[in-house]
């Protein structure tokens, strides 16, 4: 990677982990404490986190246009002022539904400036070339909770939970919007096409694009809505197999260095080897990972090994495997409408699961994301075969 690419994925995965640790990351910490100082129900001070990836997923086709006819610049430059607002409303919220008009906000920049976008902007800027910029920027998002975290209860201590909201806002606006700015150039093109002729055709799907759209917008919805349900649930998951809440705590620290390692190792080899085959060990490594956790406790280290592993380079291989079977030209719409439902799951995915774990225990809801990645070890098959052909 030259040194102005190594800039600009530097700066794009600093503003990666701010992003990351003000949304997704935000309840693990903060949400004990808002719910002691309000007396709001834990289950809306978590859900503004579903809030917020539902707004993301919603909006996600009409960013991958936006970045298609613009460039990374705009969706990245309105991601930093999203947040920024949404964090300096809830920061500020005098009751619930102002927390949760926040996130709507959050959500906004979620869609514009998480992987997704990012995958797209860098799509756009280096076309054919990005896999790795796409590969290296993932590797600083692994760290978001790992610096996030322990940043959040630093805060909270020192200024509360609202001072800490406005801190990140203050960040997102002194911090992540120059950085990404700065590295992330206006989309130089010729004057815009006339709109009869601006979209339909870069678009079009031949009739086996589309067969592999469909398997690919499926793999990464359940990949998406198991990949949540765990991360919310891990806690419970790991004391239903024997463990106490201490050492479920201290094996749940194997999860983000095993996604980093793993994503260390695409980053060196995976130049070598099609996307495709990323999205393969990625489907095994979560469909083994959960089904030596269903085995019991001996097993509970290598399963959050192996399944970290694997759902580290789902995120690759969100980002460089549409970029493999469509091409760069479409590339940036075409991430926009995989978002879609995958986000939407996402968001969704973690309340069902609850619903199972309390009705028919811990078990039973394992037992059913299992049976969930089991399946999308066959649509990946059913995909590479399909890519064989000529």
């Amino acid at each position: 990677m030259s040194a102005s690419r190594a800039t600009t994925v530097t700066a794009l995965g600093l503003a990666q982990i701010l992003g990351w640790g003000t949304s997704f990351y935000f309840p693990a910490v903060l949400a004990k404490p808002i719910v002691a100082d309000t007396g709001w129900p834990l289950f809306w001070v978590v859900g503004g986190t579903s809030v917020g990836l539902l707004v993301a997923g919603l909006i996600s086709p009409r960013v991958g246009r936006l970045i298609d006819g613009k460039g990374g610049r705009p969706a990245l430059a309105l991601s930093s002022c999203l947040y920024a607002a949404g964090l300096a409303l809830i920061g500020l919220a005098p009751s619930l539904p102002v927390y949760l008009a926040g996130w709507l906000l959050v959500g906004g920049g979620m869609g514009t400036g998480l992987y997704d976008a990012v995958f797209a902007a860098l799509g756009k800027l280096y076309g054919e070339q990005a896999r790795g910029p796409i590969t290296n920027l993932t590797l600083f998002g692994g760290f978001a909770s790992t610096i996030c975290w322990p940043l959040s209860a630093v805060l909270e201590e020192t200024v509360g939970w609202r001072g800490t909201c406005l801190v990140y806002a203050a960040m997102h606006l002194l911090i992540a919007l120059p950085l990404q700015m700065a590295v992330m150039p206006a989309l130089k093109t010729p004057a815009a096409p006339s709109a009869a002729n601006a979209s339909p055709q870069p678009v079009a799907l031949a009739a086996r694009e589309r067969m592999q759209f469909v398997l690919l917008a499926l793999i990464l919805t359940v990949s998406a809505g198991v990949g949540s349900s765990v991360i919310v649930h891990f806690m419970i998951f790991l004391q239903a197999r024997g463990a106490d809440l201490a050492v479920a705590v201290a094996l749940g620290t194997l999860f983000g260095p095993a996604q980093v390692g793993a994503r260390v190792i695409e980053s060196l080899f995976g130049r070598h080897y099609h996307p495709i085959w990323t999205m393969a060990a990625s489907c095994a490594g979560m469909a083994i990972g959960l089904v030596l956790l269903l085995g019991g406790w001996a097993y509970l280290w290598l399963a959050i090994l192996i399944y970290g592993a694997g759902y580290g380079i789902m995120w690759i291989a969100r980002g460089t495997l549409p970029l493999a079977l469509f091409g760069a030209d479409r590339y940036a719409i075409l991430i926009g409408r995989l978002a879609f439902p995958s986000l939407i799951v996402q968001a969704l995915a973690p309340t069902v699961c609850a619903m199972v774990i309390e009705r028919h225990g811990a078990d039973t809801a394992m037992a059913a994301l299992t049976a969930f990645t089991a399946l999308n070890v066959a649509l990946i098959a059913l995909m590479a075969a399909a890519n064989r052909r000529p």
